[in-house]
């Protein structure tokens, strides 16, 4: 009984042993992996910031749009078929307003420095000079000018009626294209309108086909449908903005014949003999 006791005692000793042995050796291990994790966990977190960082610049140039890019987008989505016409009235629209612009601003003359020159030639006696002064300066003002100078040896009466009747002529070259203007400015909207209700009837056909009236397809075909009534308002927006501007110059500029006018008027009666 004592040598299985003893016996038993030794296993118990030698099994502790071999226990610790293989524990001591496994903790080592695991260190060491640990130690490995921690190691390449930076890397692992360098790589990861890496690819984010790689990924943000084409995440922001996949959101991030330039406006012409944008414009395209909705130009194609609108249709191009009712997109056309719009984008044509804003075209020979823009055309027309900067010509009469251009046209109305070298029309615009220094009255009052004008009719000092007149008043210098005509109190001498030089109606000649002064022709030539309205000759030589741009704008309907001195072309009035010219046409009553012109006319002054017949009488200051004929004078004044000479003096009307270009004046009238005059005021209906700034008035020039002036109509077309207002034609595109109508057209732009009708364009859009139009184009508006045909893609509202397309949506409703898709609808039809589908058989069910789903949001997608529903909300698509009316963004599709609206865009182009949003492009003809904002052309005929901008198409009217210049129009008023273009109505204010001319206004401007009859103001300054009508005054000038009266003034030569007013000259010719104080030197003429």
């Amino acid at each position: 009984m004592k040598k299985v006791i003893a016996l038993m005692s030794i296993v118990g000793l030698l099994t502790f042993a071999n226990f610790n042995d293989v524990k001591a050796q496994d903790q080592p291990a695991a260190e060491a992996t640990e130690q490995v994790a921690e190691d390449q966990q930076p890397a692992a977190e360098e790589a990861v910031a890496a690819t984010e960082e790689e990924a943000a610049p084409a995440a922001a140039e996949e959101t991030t749009k330039s406006f012409h890019q944008v414009l395209k987008e909705k130009y194609i989505q609108g249709g191009a078929g009712w997109m056309t016409p719009v984008l044509l009235c804003l075209i020979f629209g823009m055309a027309l307003v900067i010509e009469r612009i251009l046209y109305l601003n070298m029309a615009t003359t220094n009255v009052k420095k004008l009719l000092e020159g007149i008043e210098e030639n005509v109190k001498g006696g030089n109606y000649e000079g002064a022709k030539e002064l309205c000759r030589n300066t741009r704008g309907p003002v001195a072309s009035i000018f010219y046409q009553g100078l012109d006319r002054v040896d017949q009488g200051l009466e004929n004078v004044e009626k000479s003096v009307t009747s270009y004046g009238g002529v005059q005021m209906a070259r700034l008035e020039n294209n002036l109509t077309w203007i207002g034609l595109f400015i109508a057209l732009a909207p009708s364009f859009g309108f139009l184009g508006t209700v045909v893609g509202m009837v397309q949506a409703f056909d898709d609808i039809e086909v589908a058989g069910d009236i789903s949001p997608t397809v529903v909300a698509g075909g009316m963004k599709v449908a609206l865009l182009t009534t949003i492009f003809g308002l904002i052309v005929a927006i901008i198409l009217q903005i210049f129009y008023n501007y273009i109505l204010t110059k001319i206004e401007s500029l009859v103001d300054q014949m009508e005054d000038g006018s009266i003034s030569f008027m007013d000259i010719l009666v104080k030197y003429h003999k």
